[in-house]
């Protein structure tokens, strides 16, 4: 425990809290030193709520009492459906927001039919303020864009499909 004001240390907690909110920052770690054998050490964590937008999967949950007789013809031809199961699937790196173009209005990086090589920049995914350029894993041709403009996605969610 340490052996200074509490009311100091209250301020510091509620202008860290601040800082979090003021700069969309999830968790902050801090330790003040004091003196000797007096410290305080402090981690500020804001629960986020993670909204995924799955709306095929929410469709057929509440249509679930009829095809539910029918999972295995529909899992035998969900692979090939599945931009996922894809083997020219372009999947995110990152938890983050996809941009196709480079700024709002500007030509997208790539369209569907476009010749892409190795290495080339497929879209950006922007995280923690932070543009990433998605480079194409290898030569091809984009046979489709599995994400919307500035559209939120997930870890290994697939971005495109390249063959």
């Amino acid at each position: 425990m340490s052996k200074h004001s509490s009311e100091n240390d209250v301020a510091f907690i509620q202008a860290l809290a601040e800082l979090l909110n003021a700069n969309e920052l999830t968790e902050l770690s801090v330790k003040r030193e004091y003196g000797e054998d007096d410290s305080l050490d402090v981690r500020v964590v804001k629960q986020v709520n993670v909204v995924t937008t799955a709306a095929a999967p929410s469709m057929p949950a509440m249509a679930a009492p009829a095809p539910v007789s029918a999972p295995a013809p529909t899992a035998a031809s969900t692979p090939s459906d599945d931009p996922a199961q894809h083997p020219g699937a372009v999947t995110s790196p990152m938890v983050g927001t996809a941009y196709l173009a480079a700024e709002p209005g500007a030509a997208p990086f790539v369209t569907v039919g476009a010749t892409v090589s190795e290495g080339q920049t497929l879209m950006i995914i922007e995280a923690m303020k932070t543009m990433n350029h998605i480079p194409a894993p290898k030569a091809g041709t984009v046979k489709r864009i599995v994400v919307a403009d500035g559209t939120p996605v997930e870890f290994g969610a697939p971005l495109m499909i390249v063959e």
